[in-house]
């Protein structure tokens, strides 16, 4: 019998997809800055064959950048996984070989108990905050409330926004302040259950990157609250 599922074409990496994965998205190296729009490209090809895909790629792909767009080329893929080779070798294995000859079992210990009890905690009151002193007076006109144990597990959602019989998320992510959000990749399951919560309450998802200055916590992503006024005013319609 069918299944109808998808032949899968990308190659897997084993044990080392993980290195691989850390590295590129620690250094942005597969951003649309670098490689370009990928999935809009991808969108506007439709393509039914891969190497039907991989000729309109190189066609029509350039860095998305304001300045100095670049013409994407295999060499200009080359030349970011040379650029990624000598990140992991000069970087990340030094720093993780430092990491694990330090490692201890008490740091193991303490790290399971900070991360259970303590960042919960400091998570808890951030969520609170960031929904309290700045999305509730920001948009007076919608109810926030947390979400349920179920769709905070399954829907990645930490607070839900209320218009009308309609609903938005919010996934709210807590940064240090010398991060850089623009590293944070959404997940393919997170992106399928972003889809869910859409289908179910007709509003979108949106992911709020938050750090604490003293005793306040800032909204990192400020565009964000432009494109919440927008849903907020579509879901009224």
């Amino acid at each position: 019998m069918s299944t109808n599922q998808p032949i899968k074409h990308a190659k897997p990496f084993g044990k080392k997809e993980k290195v691989l994965n850390y590295a590129s998205n620690t250094y942005q190296l597969t951003r649309p800055k670098k490689v370009g729009a990928v999935m809009a490209l991808i969108r506007e090809c439709q393509p039914t064959a891969l190497d039907e895909w991989e000729q309109y790629y190189f066609e029509n792909a350039y860095s998305k950048s304001k300045t100095n767009p670049v013409k994407i080329t295999q060499e200009v893929l080359d030349e970011l996984g040379e650029r990624l080779y000598a990140k992991i070798t000069e970087v990340v294995i030094p720093e993780w070989t430092a990491a694990f000859k330090d490692l201890s079992l008490e740091d193991c210990k303490e790290y399971i108990y900070q991360v259970t009890i303590v960042r919960t905690y400091d998570g808890f009151l951030l969520e609170k905050s960031v929904v309290n002193d700045g999305l509730a007076k920001t948009f007076p006109e919608v109810e926030f409330e947390e979400s349920d144990e179920e769709l905070d597990h399954a829907g990645d959602i930490d607070y839900i926004g209320k218009v009308g019989d309609k609903a938005f998320g919010i996934q709210i992510k807590p940064i240090t302040a010398n991060s850089n959000f623009a590293n944070y990749n959404i997940s393919e399951r997170m992106n399928n259950s972003f889809k869910n919560f859409e289908d179910k309450f007709g509003g979108k998802v949106f992911i709020i990157f938050s750090t604490r200055v003293g005793n306040k916590k800032n909204i990192v992503n400020k565009d964000i609250l432009k494109e919440i006024k927008i849903e907020i005013q579509r879901l009224k319609r």
